[in-house]
């Protein structure tokens, strides 16, 4: 028999099943689970070969935002991830919005890398490192600073490097004279809206009140800080910082609806205690406050979770508004435009992080961009307190995390076996009746979709 050539070698690597460019895509359902931490769709797109492509709806989204994409995709061949999200990208946006597209294309990537027989970060480009650095995002259990402290030193212990904590309006919110706010507006903030069935109309009259309050804009809501609110802010990260010391890195969250200027009297008092960032202290949006912000502080600026596409981090990164960017996959588009997200702040100067919220799904789709993304600084991982999320899919190393990292291994795609039904069963959203339900409805869903004329 004639030595193969080069070419032929390497098909000969290739796990095809059949042949990559004959793969099609058959089908698409969903899982929708609570408590990973949060809500959150698990997505499956299946394959005329047998294989199957695993990603995730952002954490709080609906379901519904992938599902109506699905006519639009049968037939495809998954491997051409670019073409089909330029054909559905618009139909995404920021925040929530984008998580079914973003869902979608990390997908494809699992079934692309599968059927090719390669990990998503070699397609990628390969790695810069070897091992994805995990921050432990910890919220505060008490409104105590030594406390929290406690939670944190204990996080230490298990190896985590980096660390992050709530500061804000929720630490001070019961302090009589620590916040300055319209009278009855203060209340409404402690709770978010609900999900799930409501039974009658007065239920969701409450819900759409909740909710109409939570979407009022920060310069709006009228909320400000005392003086005795930033004594009480800058005592918590004082005793966090006593119980953890100066060494880690220390990121903050959660400031809450306050406008720029209380985040630069926030920010100035907490120099000294050196946070890693300060994150989403007000809308994305506000490019010019966001630069006002970042020039009035020595503390390094960051946003991005709810920014869809990279041309919506352009301006931030060009306004010099931001330190630090902070994308999650399931709302930036997938993992090609994360990666893009990266680059493109890297050549301003400008670090990665990347944040991250659902289940090992959207945390191995995270750490393929991350290996691959020269200016990555680490990813949230904000489920250490939840028992069962290393056993939601099967093929990884349990802990999926450990010592603080996340060791991104050479297997297909994503490198997940598979999806455990048993465990996601125990854990559905309310009003859910089982998972991986057919969505034939869904298979001719149409519109003329062209956005010009």
């Amino acid at each position: 028999m004639p030595e193969a050539d080069g070419a032929d070698e390497a098909l000969n690597r290739v796990n095809t099943h059949s042949k990559p460019s004959d793969l099609r895509i058959t089908d698409m359902r969903v899982a929708e689970i609570v408590g990973a931490p949060f809500t959150s769709v698990l997505l499956k797109i299946y394959t005329n070969q047998g294989i199957v492509g695993l990603g995730e709806v952002r954490d709080g989204a609906s379901a519904t935002y992938a599902l109506m994409l699905k006519s639009r995709l049968l037939g495809e061949n998954p491997c051409n991830i670019d073409r089909l999200f330029r054909r559905i990208k618009q139909f995404g946006g920021h925040g929530r919005q984008g998580g079914g597209v973003s869902a979608i294309e990390i997908a494809l990537w699992d079934l692309a890398g599968k059927a090719y027989g390669v990990p998503v970060y070699q397609m990628l480009g390969g790695r810069f490192r070897e091992k994805v650095r995990v921050y432990c995002d910890t919220d505060a259990a008490v409104p105590s600073g030594t406390e929290t402290g406690k939670r944190l030193k204990q996080r230490m212990e298990f190896g985590f490097t980096f660390l992050k904590m709530d500061l804000g309006l929720m630490q001070i919110a019961d302090v009589p004279g620590a916040v300055v706010f319209p009278a009855g507006s203060l209340e409404g903030y402690r709770d978010p809206p609900n999900r799930g069935p409501l039974k009658t109309i007065e239920e969701r009259r409450v819900r759409n009140a909740a909710y109409d309050l939570h979407n009022v804009q920060h310069p709006f809501t009228g909320l400000h800080f005392s003086d005795k609110g930033l004594d009480l802010l800058e005592q918590y990260i004082a005793e966090v910082r006593e119980v953890i010391g100066m060494d880690v890195p220390l990121a903050i969250d959660h400031i809450g609806h306050i406008s720029m200027q209380n985040g630069i009297r926030l920010a100035r008092r907490i120099e000294k205690y050196v946070p890693a960032w300060l994150e989403d202290v007000i809308p994305w949006q506000y490019t010019e406050q966001y630069r006002q912000l970042q020039d009035a502080t020595t503390v390094p600026i960051c946003t991005g979770e709810d920014i869809y596409l990279k041309e919506g981090f352009e301006p931030l990164l060009k306004s010099g508004g931001v330190s630090v960017i902070h994308p999650d996959l399931l709302t930036s588009g997938g993992i090609l435009e994360t990666k893009k997200i990266g680059d493109m702040a890297q050549d301003r100067g400008v670090a990665m992080a990347i944040h991250m919220a659902e289940s090992p799904i959207a945390a191995m789709a995270a750490a393929h961009v991350a290996t691959a993304t020269e200016n990555f600084m680490a990813l949230e991982y904000h489920s250490a307190d939840v028992d069962w999320w290393d056993d939601i899919v099967t093929g990884l190393p349990k802990p999926l995390v450990q010592n603080g990292f996340i060791t991104v291994p050479d297997k297909p795609g994503l490198g997940i076996d598979d999806v455990v039904d048993e465990v996601i069963s125990q854990h559905l959203q309310p009003g859910v009746a089982a998972i991986w339900q057919p969505t034939d409805h869904w298979d001719d869903e149409y519109s003329w979709d062209r956005t010009w004329s």
